[in-house]
């Protein structure tokens, strides 16, 4: 007997299981196993799943399968997600599930030049079944007062955690209130601390839980770190750098600013790379993506905005710049290497200040993560081995010494 679950199981439409086919998709992700029934039964839903676990389509299949037979034709759902990257990656995946069923969407996102706005601005005119949007933009559309959502049906917040890190709460509040009382609203998010738990009492009714584990990441990510003051950090950087062969490798810093900083640095230095921020437009951000994708562009230097925002399988080196606050941001981090059944490898640059939070992470991940013994240049590599336990908290162990290394 075979007791392979298939997506035939939810009762979606022939069409809808036709884009499956299409797609390659052959069977449920965990996400989507628990949320496609709660979401066509008409629940509201808050689920806690990472990227990488199938999430998009557990909302976009049952959207298509809404709205497939509706024979009034309005603007019937609105997906709101932080960024332009994102935005665009779902509205593509909405494509490619819907191309057997005559559903149609429309990214709306910032950037660009005025013609971009007068493109987006014409496209909501004409209407569409589903919008995907950042909130700031969408919310400039909406504070003309040319636009109605009032028959709208359904209302998604996708990464909802990082929309609250990028300062969208705001904007997301003021687009609620303008929608219709009655809809299902569904909201997904990577963490559930505490507002984004108030958010969704807030906007939500009684909503189905979802919850699916943080995963820890892939046995081929070799993972190291290395304890280094932060006056050293750039040197070990560059010495990682020309000690790690790679072709395609994902530098992540704490901050904006950090990023444009190391980005003109490293350029000093020699080495080919960009700075990936939401300061740059549109047109050169789409630029810069296509080269790294390509191969042409070696090194990308960005904040963790970055870490949910691209989909690229041949990342096969990831550095921690700066350690990342909430552990579950480390998994996103390094999961952009060691895709697709790859090797990859990930180092995390730890100075004393760091050490609580890289405890933290060894907690998430379920395993105690090792100093890399490489003297390399001669800076602060490793810790002596009776030490380097206690650096994370372990049983007996004593502070770690950052004395430099005799030359």
């Amino acid at each position: 007997m075979n007791d392979e679950i298939g997506f035939d199981r939810f009762g979606l439409h022939p069409d809808v299981l036709d884009g499956l086919a299409a797609m390659g998709f052959r069977k449920p992700s965990p996400v989507q196993q628990q949320a496609i029934p709660l979401i066509l039964d008409g629940r509201d839903l808050i689920a806690c799943a990472q990227t990488g676990t199938g999430k998009t389509a557990a909302f976009v299949l049952p959207l298509i399968d809404h709205l497939i037979d509706l024979d009034d034709r309005h603007l019937s759902a609105l997906i709101l997600t932080p960024t332009r990257e994102l935005a665009l990656q779902i509205d593509q995946q909405i494509e490619g599930l819907s191309y057997y069923s005559p559903i149609s969407s429309i990214p709306i996102y910032g950037g660009g030049d005025g013609a971009l706005w007068d493109q987006q601005h014409k496209a909501l005119r004409q209407g569409a079944d589903l919008v995907v949007a950042t909130p700031g933009r969408l919310w400039s559309f909406m504070a003309t007062g040319n636009f109605q959502f009032d028959r709208l049906r359904y209302l998604i917040l996708d990464e909802a955690d990082r929309m609250l890190d990028m300062g969208f709460l705001e904007d997301i509040m003021r687009i609620v209130a303008r929608l219709p009382k009655e809809r299902q609203t569904l909201m997904f998010s990577a963490t559930m601390p505490d507002r984004i738990r108030q958010l969704a009492s807030s906007i939500l009714r009684d909503p189905a839980q979802v919850s699916i584990a943080v995963s820890r990441p892939a046995d081929k990510i070799e993972q190291m770190a290395l304890q280094v003051m932060d006056d050293r950090k750039l040197e070990v950087l560059l010495a990682l750098l020309a000690e790690f062969p790679f072709r395609s490798a994902l530098i992540f810093c704490s901050s904006k600013d950090k990023v444009k900083q190391l980005h003109q640095t490293l350029r000093k230095s020699g080495v080919m790379n960009e700075a990936f921020h939401s300061d740059l437009e549109q047109q050169v951000r789409e630029e810069i993506m296509r080269g790294f994708k390509a191969g042409r562009l070696p090194v990308l230097v960005g904040t963790d905005v970055l870490s949910r925002g691209i989909d690229v399988d041949n990342i096969d080196l990831v550095i921690n710049y700066d350690v990342p606050p909430d552990p579950e941001d480390y998994v996103h981090r390094i999961g952009r290497t060691g895709r697709a059944e790859r090797n990859g490898r990930s180092i995390t640059i730890v100075n004393p200040m760091d050490l609580r939070r890289w405890k933290r992470i060894e907690e998430l991940v379920g395993r105690a993560l090792p100093w890399t013994e490489r003297p390399l240049c001669g800076w602060i590599g490793s810790v002596p081995k009776s030490e380097s336990r206690g650096s994370s908290g372990g049983k007996g162990g004593r502070k770690p010494s950052y004395k430099k290394r005799s030359k």
